[in-house]
């Protein structure tokens, strides 16, 4: 299961009820943030979660309100003794972070990594890879270097014996062996995987960061279980380079996602409602998210928890 938490729904300017860009993730043991805007840590700590959990930070772009809370998150790992490896994923990453270290008289005590991400063309790079899952990234339309970030977790073969037995086969080598080939030939049959299996389908999420529409972003976002997009006003705004509610809604209709989550307002909007209108016009599917507002990812379903503040 992953399960998500939105940190912060703002954009540029932060409100009293919108922080700026985090979005939380986890999935089994593993703990990632997806951008660090201003104040991030602090949302951390309100949402109930421990920030020396996490491993992994992917930024969208070096907008400040999508990284300046980098700053202080490092500085509080060091305070308290952080040992493990930090990752700090983003187009142009080696530069950005290694000015961001510069800050500071000494440095961190604990080794911090850069992972600079492919910000042109239109081609899907795979960033970070488990048994369980991948992390992976695409260009975008935007300002400045911008890119989406997908995780995706593994489809499961699950084996039916009994059709395994029709054709001879027990649970062990061969199966294992199967599995990995996708066919094979036993006993002068050719046998392909799914003769004797279903296949679960792994969850997928996608946050488009910010950005116009573009084909690289459906792309990336088809099929998937979730589809967060900035959504920064009603209505797209080119001279910004941002989405608005029908565009987001409509990458949603074409990529065919279940469901669309609507993120990074501008602060003009006291409630989403209008947002929420308007993209449903055209993807009823359609969520306008909230700080500390959660969800779990499963194959079978999307669940919304109530938010859960310190």
């Amino acid at each position: 299961m992953l399960e998500i938490v939105f940190l912060g729904t703002g954009s540029g300017i932060p409100t009293r009820r919108r922080n700026h860009s985090s979005i939380w993730l986890r999935y089994g043991g593993e703990n990632m943030l997806w951008d660090c805007g201003e104040g991030t840590q602090r949302q951390i700590l309100k949402a109930g979660l421990n920030f020396m959990k996490i491993d992994r930070i992917f930024i969208t772009h070096w907008h400040a309100d999508h990284w300046a809370g980098i700053i202080g998150l490092i500085q509080t790992m060091n305070l308290e003794k952080r040992k493990r490896t930090l990752y700090i994923y983003g187009p142009d990453a080696e530069r950005f972070v290694g000015d961001i270290l510069d800050l500071d008289y000494w440095g961190p005590r604990f080794k911090i990594v850069p992972r600079t991400v492919p910000a042109e063309g239109d081609e899907i790079t795979v960033l970070f890879k488990t048994k369980e899952f991948e992390v992976s990234s695409t260009p975008v339309n935007h300002t400045v270097p911008s890119v989406a970030y997908c995780f995706k977790e593994r489809d499961r073969i699950n084996v039916d014996l009994k059709s395994a037995g029709k054709y001879g086969l027990r649970q062990g080598p061969l199966i294992g062996k199967l599995k990995k080939l996708g066919e094979m030939e036993y006993n002068g049959k050719k046998i392909s995987i799914g003769d004797i299996s279903n296949i679960k389908r792994g969850v997928k999420l996608v946050y488009s960061g910010d950005t116009r529409p573009c084909k690289a972003l459906e792309k990336l976002a088809q099929d998937a279980d979730v589809l967060i997009h900035d959504t920064t006003f009603v209505e797209e705004q080119k001279n910004r380079m941002h989405s608005g509610a029908k565009e987001a809604a409509t990458i949603a209709k074409k990529a065919k996602v279940r469901r669309l989550i609507m993120t990074h307002f501008s602060r003009r909007y006291q409630n989403t409602r209008d947002l929420e209108d308007e993209a449903k016009k055209v993807f009823k599917d359609t969520v306008a998210a909230e700080d500390f507002m959660r969800f779990s990812i499963k194959a079978d379903g999307i669940t919304k928890t109530a938010p859960k503040r310190g």
